[in-house]
């Protein structure tokens, strides 16, 4: 297989599954283990660098309400100014726990077991989460209290461990606090912003001296696709999850948790 192509499968699956509650790092963890795509230091660089597509789709969807925030940031508007700081506040507890203990996390718990038991337990809450009978009391994301903010930022630090989903475990977490479906969503896309941003200058800064004009044109077609599929799956994903919830994407996590663990048991 190309580099080129593989360059596209990847980037189709950064792009579907940055923003769904099913977890990109699993399912390109899984990716490389079962279809030996995305193998060796450059590939693992790859698909964190292809992130920033699927970000740019969300600046892009939501550019008019982030350029008001920003010019009211500026200008001195209360409410703006609450978001930004709450978006900062999310964002926090994972740069923290990120610096302690990332090592840690990438070495032990960065393999395919792992993985396919988090997909299961995972799909497991959403299901629950979807028989819950909850009365949504927050219903515009930019106006969560700052307390919530937090508290959502904690539980996504979660999704460090792969498998467990960032965008699943503070849609979950902004649930649980009082937030609606769409709220919920909407605040993960947000949130998303400043840590995939992080991360893509952090892992960009760090292995910028092996970059090659090849790999630079490999990463180039992996972030246009991935910027593509994730418009798509965006602006289709928060009108399913209004009307219909989440029992779609849990079974999801399920069935590919228990196929990978059956493929595992059996040497695969």
């Amino acid at each position: 297989m190309s580099d080129a192509i593989r360059a596209v499968i990847l980037g189709i699956i950064e792009g579907v599954t940055e923003f769904l509650p099913v977890s990109s790092t699993g399912h390109l963890l899984l990716a490389e283990r079962f279809f030996h795509l995305g193998e060796g230091a450059f590939w693992d660089s790859f698909t964190v660098l292809i992130q920033l597509g699927a970000i740019l789709a969300i600046v892009g969807l939501y550019f008019r309400k982030l350029w008001d925030v920003v010019i009211g940031f500026f200008t001195g508007d209360t409410y703006s100014r609450r978001f930004v700081i709450g978006v900062l506040v999310a964002f926090l507890p994972a740069v923290v726990v990120g610096l302690v203990a990332g090592k840690y996390i990438k070495s032990v718990l960065f393999n395919p077991w792992v993985v396919c038991f988090t997909l299961i337990v995972g799909g497991a809450i959403l299901l629950w989460i979807d028989k819950l009978d909850l009365k949504p009391r927050e219903h515009d994301a930019t106006k969560f209290p700052l307390l919530m903010y937090l508290y959502i930022g904690i539980a996504q630090c979660v999704a460090m461990i792969p498998g467990v989903s960032r965008s699943g475990a503070s849609i979950v977490a902004a649930m649980l606090l009082g937030a609606d479906k769409r709220a919920a969503a909407e605040f993960s896309f947000f949130l998303a912003i400043p840590t995939m941003i992080g991360a893509f200058a952090y892992d960009f800064y760090k292995n910028r001296s092996e970059m090659t004009m090849d790999h630079m044109g490999i990463i180039a077609i992996g972030f246009v696709v991935s910027f593509i599929t994730a418009i798509i799956v965006v602006k289709t994903f928060l009108g399913y999850v209004t009307r219909h919830g989440f029992a779609v994407f849990a079974w999801w996590r399920v069935i590919v948790g228990t196929l990978g663990l059956i493929a595992l048991a059996l040497g695969r």
